[in-house]
């Protein structure tokens, strides 16, 4: 510590020390980006195929299966699953965190390639991109206009679309109610049947008659041309006269035997915008949700798409309307706003602390620089370590407030003293007070350091969330520590006075009847050790019974004012079907309270099916309404409980972590047999809806699709000269229809397709009608070889390490993940299923069981860690002990307050506890120390005690109620992602304060013990 005093000798180096600490912080932060959470990237690919028409069993033979069989040698996968849907296959793979990411996605692109050539015909290119988890939607517009669906959507394509996806930070802008224009050849049966002609035939045609090809080059000697051959088509009406075939010398054309069309693709999506107060009524909605590239800060992107809205808008036609319907930086600058205002307010508190125990404004002042020196300092370290301001390394900083100010608080506390106690002056009593204290601050700083880094090294999904956190709280801890042996120390030598209290101040009068009421508990419990005991083991068992009492979890959900809607509806229905069914529902939720704007949307872009639809429901702002989001999520449950024959849920925005839906829980089953899976799952889902608890309980198998089969005489049809496959490629023709070439206008390209006319392809029956080519050269129809049946067949079927599986899903409504998994667990028991059915731990909940564990080992490390830094700071094997006997007791304190508050055992309430434990064991470093110092210069052992305790009380309750007072904003904060944090500062506020009474009297006594049988082994210093 003597090194150090060169900063009390020296003010101007002190001072220009903070100074360029401070310019560097302030710079840093003016480049520091902001976003909601930090930047995490994840070793995941998925693979996604398409053949269209193909059922989902078909599709999970034909394309899955393989494809899981190619990937599953790739070395490092920690999970294989899949998704099988009507014509697409979608097989996700995930790495262990270690594996690169481009490795991963080269590996599963290898492999898949290897397989390309076993997959049917008609399959397209199979699709391998990495999953990036931090690539998300960020901002959602909404296009409408009284317009036809097919020329909105291409002025929104080529104004909005193209446009937007140019702008620096954006990933993919993805189209919702948009209708893609094709041109529809739709053939003519009979026409056909009485022309001989069959699909194969035209499709050639089509493809032999529309092309450009160069040609080569004709050398003119001193020049040459290139030759182009210009056989494109260049109208529909051309596309019309294209000669299919030759009849008796007269040629066949397109136009004889089908009707073309220049118009879209078939819609199997809708979307549709209302909001409050705008009553205007548009023909068409198309809505455009902005994806972010990976890395890529949010609240950057975002202002930059709306700089380029802003510039497109002016272009469009006048009456096309456009809507900001989501926009994430509202959140996420509202969060971190929230965020600003509470590390304000824990400073000030914490200041205010200060005050009320010196009762002294310098002093005061000169601990409370410790605040903004250390913190700005930080930012320094974030810049360079590419951090942003984020809610993980903001919550690091609202933390570190009432912690940074500690060390200050002991050096000045113990300088303080030096003047009171001894009458020094100010210079003197920052160097004597600064080397009596500088081990144990030492000591202090340098193991709380150590709980926070094995938090920022956590492993698994969780570790690399709070990767930032741990640092930046450990970095600004860090400063602290320089600072209160730098600035604080040369503050204190120049501005404390001589006397800074009259010696019969009401404080100081306080302070001495405080100290001695302490003084008199710390001899009564060092002569009654047992006592002590008793209660300290009573505390620690008292534990297991409130922990049984608290619900687990895994993060709280925040009221973000967004809820979406999902709905399945009966299978089979139509596009207009849905969208009648949905637009009942929709009208039914605007008339919910709080409700701002709705977006509906019926089908995806990227596949089939028309059963799901979502609604996305905005609520006016958090401070605009008395009522929770989670109120209106249960108002709209009871809204949808009118539509019976509907699959429903409500749930909050963000609130799945890993699962497949926007659900709050999921739980898997994986068998061998679907349908004995089927059985299970719905035999759950009854018992579960008679659960309390347990909210929008559904499966992932609620739907099961109707289908007509058609089954094929094989026998007839080999008789016959017919193939399966013809018959096979000729109904995938007729029926569900191919691109059969392309169509260019200008620099655009559309997709020309082919399939029968709706009125020859609407019944299933119909299609026997047709007829398919033979090798005997005459056509067959299909009810010489066919027959056609009915049936049923699961829309979806998932696949988990290449098991079929079923997840229930559903919303909890008052119950935590740990009382709803033992729920089910029980449940599951209940079924006996046979051997190679059971349940796995799939999405949220297995996240949930590594974060816990990976917290768990955290603890263990950073026990073992505090341990090796005491004992080699007081060179003792003993006093760490001492020390650390005071920690297990503040777990049931921290436990009663979170089951006082109605808090859960969560990831966030559990950092509480381990932020606790640094934090405790502080105050018993404080009380060790200075009991050795007193022991060296030959005190008693029980008079050192208790001179040592009376001491350190002042500052030990300094730091505990500065800590309290940073950690009261954020304990009651209600704003914009205020759960998750006010969960763990709950933890820390009510531990720390339930917990003060009995750790300051536990270390003494243990002290006292282990000393006591040192001098009797003849290890210790006798009194």
């Amino acid at each position: 510590m003597n090194a150090l005093t060169i900063f009390i000798r020296r003010p101007v180096l002190a001072t220009m020390l903070t100074v360029l600490l401070m310019v560097l912080g302030l710079f840093s932060y003016r480049a520091i980006g902001v976003d909601l959470t930090p930047k995490v990237e994840f070793p995941m690919v998925t693979v996604t195929t398409v053949l269209r028409g193909a059922s989902p069993e078909e599709v999970e033979t034909l394309l899955t299966k393989p494809i899981e069989e190619a990937v599953n040698t790739v070395s490092g996968i920690d999970e294989l699953s899949s998704t099988s849907s009507e014509g697409m296959s979608r097989v996700r793979v995930r790495f262990l965190l270690e594996k690169p990411t481009d490795e991963a996605v080269q590996d599963v692109r290898d492999k898949v390639s290897a397989v390309v050539s076993l997959l049917p015909a008609g399959t397209e290119m199979p699709v391998v991109t990495r999953v990036d988890f931090d690539a998300f939607p960020v901002i959602t517009f909404s296009v409408s206009g009284n317009r036809d669906p097919k020329e909105l959507s291409e002025i929104t394509r080529l104004s909005i679309k193209e446009s937007l996806e140019n702008v620096a930070g954006v990933g993919a802008v993805t189209l919702s109610g948009y209708w893609k224009r094709a041109i529809n050849i739709y053939l003519d049966a009979p026409k056909m049947q009485a022309l001989g002609l069959s699909v194969a035939s035209v499709k050639a045609a089509l493809a032999t008659q529309n092309v450009e090809v160069p040609a080569g080059r004709i050398d003119k000697g001193e020049r040459e041309e290139m030759l182009r051959v210009l056989g494109r088509v260049a109208s529909i009406e051309e596309l019309r006269r294209i000669a299919i075939t030759d009849r008796n010398g007269r040629q066949i054309t397109l136009g004889e035997i089908a009707t073309v069309t220049d118009s879209v693709e078939e819609p199997r999506n809708l979307a549709r915008l209302w909001k409050k107060g705008d009553e205007r009524a548009f023909a068409a909605t198309i809505s455009l949700d902005v994806v972010k590239q990976s890395g890529s800060n949010t609240v950057e992107v975002i202002a930059a798409v709306k700089e380029r809205m802003a510039k497109i808008q002016p272009l469009l036609p006048k009456d096309i309307a456009v809507e900001v319907v989501s926009d994430q930086s509202t959140f996420i600058n509202n969060s971190l706003h929230e965020l600003k205002l509470h590390l304000t307010l824990g400073a000030l508190f914490a200041a205010i602390a200060v005050f009320l125990f010196l009762g002294h404004i310098r002093s005061t002042l000169i601990a409370a620089l410790a605040i903004p020196t250390s913190l700005i300092a930080t930012f320094t370290f974030m810049y360079l370590m590419g951090f942003t301001l984020n809610n993980m390394s903001l919550l690091g900083l609202t933390l570190a407030v009432g912690i940074v100010i500690d060390d200050a608080i002991v050096v000045l506390e113990n300088i303080f003293r030096h003047i009171e106690q001894y009458g020094k002056n100010a210079f003197d009593a920052a160097i004597d007070g600064l080397r009596e204290i500088g081990l144990a601050v030492t000591a202090t700083t340098t193991s709380l350091l150590v709980i926070f880094l094995p938090i920022a090294f956590m492993q698994g999904m969780s570790g690399r969330f709070f990767y930032e956190f741990g640092l930046t709280t450990a970095f600004a801890i860090a400063v602290s520590l320089l600072i209160s042996f730098t600035l604080t120390p040369m503050l204190a030598s120049r501005f404390l006075g001589a006397k800074p209290h009259d010696e019969r101040s009401l404080i100081e009068r306080f302070w001495k009847w405080l100290d001695d009421r302490y003084a008199a508990l710390v001899r009564f419990s060092l002569h009654h050790r047992w006592v002590i005991g008793l209660v300290a083991v009573a505390v620690i068992a008292s534990a297991v019974p409130i922990a049984k009492r608290l619900g687990t979890d895994f993060m709280p959900l925040d009221d973000r004012g967004e809820i979406q809607v999902e709905l399945q509806l009966p299978s089979g229905v139509t596009l207009e079907s849905a969208r009648a069914a949905v637009d009942a529902i929709e009208r039914d939720l605007r008339t919910v309270r709080g409700v701002a704007k709705t977006l509906m949307r019926i089908g995806s872009s990227v596949s089939d099916d028309v059963t799901g639809a979502k609604i996305y429901v905005a609520l006016v702002p958090l401070e605009e309404r008395e009522f929770s989001q989670f109120e209106v999520q249960r108002d709209i449950r009871r809204i949808l409980k009118r539509y019976p024959e509907i699959i429903s849920s409500a749930s909050a925005i963000g609130g799945s972590f890993g699962g497949g839906r926007s659900a709050t829980f999921q739980y898997d089953i994986v068998g061998p047999d679907l349908d004995r899976l089927i059985a299970y799952s719905d035999a759950i889902v009854a018992k579960l809806r008679d659960q309390a608890g347990f909210a929008d309980v559904s499966t992932s198998l609620v739907a099961r699709k109707p289908e007509a089969r058609i089954v094929i005489d094989r026998l007839k049809a080999a008789d016959l000269g017919v193939s399966v496959a013809d018959i096979a490629t000729t109904l995938r023709a007729f029926v569900g229809g191919e691109i059969v070439t392309k169509y260019r206008e200008g620099s655009e390209q559309y997709d020309v397709w082919l399939r029968l006319d709706r009125r020859f392809r609407d019944d299933a029956s119909a299609l026997s009608t047709l007829t398919v080519p033979s090798a005997k050269g005459v056509p067959v129809p299909l009810s010489q070889i066919t027959q056609v049946e009915y049936g049923k067949s699961p829309s979806v079927i998932d696949r988990f390490n290449r098991q079929r599986r079923v997840s229930l899903y559903a919303n909890l409504d008052g119950l935590d993940i740990g009382t709803a998994t033992a729920t089910i667990d029980r449940m599951v028991k209940e079924l006996d299923m046979p051997l190679g059915y059971a349940p796995v731990k799939i999405g949220r909940s297995k996240v949930m069981a590594e974060s816990m564990q990976n917290l768990l080992m955290a603890f263990a490390l950073a026990f073992i860690f505090i341990y090796i830094v005491l004992a080699a700071q007081f060179e003792s094997f003993v006093h760490p002990i001492t020390i650390l006997l005071s920690l297990p007791l503040t777990i049931p304190f921290a436990l009663l307050s979170l089951l006082m508050t109605g808090e859960t055992i969560n990831l966030y309430s559990l950092l509480g506890v381990f932020m606790l434990f640094g934090i405790v064991k502080k105050n018993g470093i404080l009380q060790v120390d200075y009991a050795n110092t007193l022991r060296d210069r030959g005190e008693p052992l029980e008079k050192a005690i208790v001179e040592a305790n009376k001491a350190r009380l002042r500052p030990i309750l300094m730091t505990t109620m500065t800590l309290v007072a940073g950690m009261i904003p954020i304990a009651l904060g209600t704003g914009p992602g205020a759960a998750a944090r006010a969960s763990m500062a709950k933890s820390i506020v009510g531990g720390q304060i339930l917990s003060l009474l009995i750790t300051l009297l536990v270390v003494p006594v243990g002290y006292h013990l282990f000393e006591s049988v040192k001098m009797r082994l003849g290890f210790g210093k006798r009194d």
